[in-house]
């Protein structure tokens, strides 16, 4: 049997597990175990051990567990709620303005956790009631919350980077610095769409009444302005002493999740329980990711000992005489329906063995196509009919929100970041140049 015979049935069979329901990590070390100790022998047993302490030594993989508990830190003892509480005053007298505050609340959850599951719960669970009682539009706002919660992925400091670097073999300091301009970017123009479209029809995001304005004095909007100090405190803490060259990426980590438990001390809510929530949901995804990691690593090294990545880039080059822009286009797109059925982290398990040598051959920057592959993520989070985030919102949304309408209400913000995508596709600088200044110092 061929080499790229053996990689397909591996490929297959790892597809057939997955859609059986079974772990991802179950499914895709089981294959890469079996495969190895049918082509090496007793030797390939050693395969799986050289990963697990090649993800051991990883030093940065601490930055894992350390924003995790950040987020859910932030999460568990009620400061996100607070922060909203800030964005619905200030905001709320612009039409549209609740729904921008949403977006202002989603960009300081993710640069505080870094999973997009957390900007939905939050979202969700504070946002959505809020703008639904406040007369906005449910397709609408169902789509700013969905879109929100997607940046949680790209703006640092991301978990799904975090997963990216280790796997691509790629600084993770660099990664997350790539993600900044891209981020905002991308919330940017959320923005400028929920202003135009609520210029062109105000009953779609009402303002503030004004006799609820004038109950608010400057005195209570100043006080609320407090809101925005501990999260501005744990951004700067974490991020600024590392741009700084203060801290290092680990050390910022540590920062990061230490000045969360002092916001949260300082507040009065670091009770038992949420400590107890907190460490809980901490050690569950550190967990999940480690075991993932883990899978990546050893299905990634029987790959590479069958020399399956040539053979797919002498596929795609010789036979199909594609040119390198032709093939990435490709991937992403390849990205966008595998998306419709898998979450992040399971794509990026399932094809990095193949995508990321392949990339780097064809002579792009893994750093760039860092930022590419989670933005194409983003997107096959919304993309119908399968999307990841479709049914996370189906399950939080109230029950007036109807299927139909949050399918509805992600199309023109899956086309914001579409244009997204192209822009740092022509532009690789948006994504490059901030990690290229930083670490030129």
């Amino acid at each position: 049997m061929s080499y790229e015979l053996i990689a397909l049935l591996m490929f297959s069979t790892m597809m057939l597990l997955l859609l059986t329901g079974k772990r991802v990590f179950g499914a895709i070390g089981f294959v890469a175990v079996i495969a190895s100790l049918l082509l090496w022998g007793d030797g390939g047993s050693e395969v799986a051990f050289n990963a697990a302490m090649k993800l051991m030594k990883w030093y940065p993989l601490l930055t894992l567990p350390m924003f995790v508990y950040m987020g859910y830190m932030l999460s568990e003892s009620g400061l996100a709620e607070d922060l909203y509480r800030m964005f619905h005053v200030w905001m709320g007298p612009l039409h549209g303005g609740l729904a921008i505050g949403t977006i202002g609340l989603m960009v300081a959850v993710s640069a505080m956790n870094g999973l997009s599951v957390a900007g939905m719960a939050i979202g969700a669970s504070i946002a959505l009631p809020e703008l639904l009682r406040r007369g906005y539009d449910k397709i609408m706002v169902t789509g700013v919350i969905q879109a929100g919660s997607s940046l949680g992925i790209l703006i640092p400091p991301s978990v799904v980077l975090v997963l990216y670097g280790m796997i691509a073999r790629q600084p993770v300091g660099q990664l997350w610095l790539a993600g900044v301009f891209p981020g905002l970017m991308m919330a940017t123009l959320f923005v400028l769409y929920i202003v135009i479209r609520c210029r062109l029809n105000p009953a779609l995001g009402p303002a503030l009444p004004e006799e609820e304005r004038l109950q608010i004095s400057w005195r209570e909007k100043l006080a609320l302005l407090q809101a925005g100090i501990a999260p501005l405190f744990i951004f700067f803490s974490m991020t600024g002493l590392f741009l700084m060259g203060v801290t290092s990426l680990v050390e910022s980590s540590a920062v990061g999740a230490a000045a969360a438990t002092v916001a949260a001390l300082f507040k009065r809510r670091l009770t038992a329980k949420v400590m107890e929530e907190t460490l809980r949901k901490t050690l569950g995804i550190t967990c999940m990711f480690m075991w993932i990691i883990l899978a990546a690593l050893c299905f990634g090294a029987v790959f590479d000992g069958l020399g399956a990545v040539k053979a797919i880039e002498t596929f795609f080059v010789d036979r199909l005489d594609l040119g390198p822009w032709q093939i990435l286009i490709m991937m992403q797109l390849s990205f966008i329906v595998m998306g419709m059925f898998l979450d992040d982290t399971a794509m990026l398990v399932i094809v990095a063995p193949l995508y990321i040598p392949l990339v780097g051959a064809l002579g792009f920057d893994l750093i760039w196509y860092g930022v590419l592959y989670t933005i194409t993520c983003q997107i096959a989070y919304m993309t119908p009919p399968f999307g990841y985030n479709l049914f996370l919102m189906r399950a939080m949304a109230p029950p007036e929100v109807s299927l139909r309408d949050i399918y509805v209400s992600v199309t023109p913000f899956v086309l914001v970041m579409v244009l997204a995508l192209v822009l740092v596709m022509v532009f690789p600088q948006l994504a490059l140049w901030l990690p290229q200044w930083h670490y030129a110092r």
